[in-house]
């Protein structure tokens, strides 16, 4: 018997062309997202730009090729792709920067004002946003960015709200503009409050939006309000998975209680991938990865999650920016006010 008796040729195999169509179909894509996280971390070389972080960076690229060039209709499959899977990926992936450890360096108490400064930022944004009639989706974009970790918790709470490029765009754009001003004010105020360096750490991890932001506004006051800052940081991002699980569960009642999910229309999807998020910060815990391979990971899913935001520039239109005026600008000035307020006070009080 021949050999070619035994094996088809590839072109006999449907799963092998449907695997080939679809890589085709988002690979242009992909490589365009690629490319723009690429270029914002290639920028930070520049003095000054260090500052920012490289998803921040992407996300004004992408939003300046779509809204200068145009985005290519063959790259649209692989910018979806780029917002969704490998979004969901680099989220699972910011589980091996944490450990449980670490949460506990912070005692119960610094714990406690971390837990109680973002569910208290949290509610009180989406009650404010109601109040000044900021739309829903919105507004709770603003507040998981102001309460949690940022652009990385605006892209991870929209997976259970589902709003549109653009509000998370505009999210995007109001922790970045409040947490850098944060990171320039809070070490000129250091002097002023009579904050312990180790007490000022606390203050910065619990109430500055990036984790960037975080280091370069709490290494000013020494290393140990450096180190305890970004442990601080860390401990408030673990977060994410709490209150990414709640607000799908909170969404999902909602609907079915409206009669919405019935319909078919409007159900938050199930954030499996924050198991995925939990799983690794386990796993972080109890295995003893090498330093090495945290970094290079730690790496990789900042690349991921620029590439998550590039994907999301490349779909925003400025024009459509614009149209959500300035009330949540308002909201994420009050929503920054406030949790820097209530965690200063909760750290004056307990020190």
């Amino acid at each position: 018997m021949a050999i070619n008796d035994h094996f088809e040729p590839a072109d006999h195999h449907p799963a092998i062309h449907a695997f080939l169509d679809g890589f085709a179909s988002v690979f242009p894509g992909i490589l365009l997202c690629a490319g723009i996280a690429a270029v914002s971390f290639a920028l930070r070389w520049i003095p000054g730009v260090a500052t920012f972080s490289p998803m921040i960076i992407a996300i004004l690229i992408g939003i300046a090729w779509q809204n200068l060039l145009g985005t290519p209709v063959r790259a649209k499959s692989g910018i979806v792709f780029s917002m969704r899977r490998l979004l969901r990926l680099a989220i699972i992936l910011l589980g091996l920067q944490l450990t449980v450890t670490q949460v506990i360096e912070l005692g119960p108490m610094g714990l406690a004002i971390i837990i109680a400064s973002v569910i208290a930022t949290f509610l009180v944004t989406v009650w404010v946003g109601r109040l000044i009639g900021v739309a829903p989706g919105l507004t709770r974009l603003i507040a998981g960015g102001t309460s949690i970790c940022g652009a990385s918790a605006v892209v991870a709470v929209n997976t259970v709200v589902g709003a549109s490029d653009e509000d998370v765009t505009y999210a995007v754009a109001c922790v970045t503009i409040f947490g850098s001003i944060a990171m320039f004010a809070y070490p000129a105020m250091f002097p002023l409050l009579g904050l312990s360096p180790h007490a000022y750490g606390l203050w910065t991890g619990a109430s500055i939006h990036e984790i960037a932001q975080v280091v370069a506004a709490s290494f000013q006051a020494g290393k140990d309000a450096g180190d305890f800052g970004l442990i601080s940081k860390l401990s408030r991002v673990m977060m994410l998975a709490p209150v990414v699980l709640g607000l799908g569960a909170y969404l999902n009642a909602h609907a079915k209680r409206s009669g919405i999910g019935q319909q078919g229309q409007a159900k938050a999807p199930i954030p499996w991938f924050v198991l995925g998020f939990i799983a690794l910060v386990v796993v972080n815990s109890v295995v003893s990865i090498p330093v090495t391979v945290r970094t290079e990971v730690g790496v990789a899913t900042t690349f991921l999650l620029s590439m998550a935001l590039a994907a999301m520039g490349l779909e925003t239109n400025i024009g459509k920016l614009k149209a959500r005026g300035l009330k949540p600008f308002l909201l994420g000035l009050i929503a920054s006010l406030f949790i820097a307020a209530f965690s200063l006070l909760l750290v004056k009080l307990t020190q």
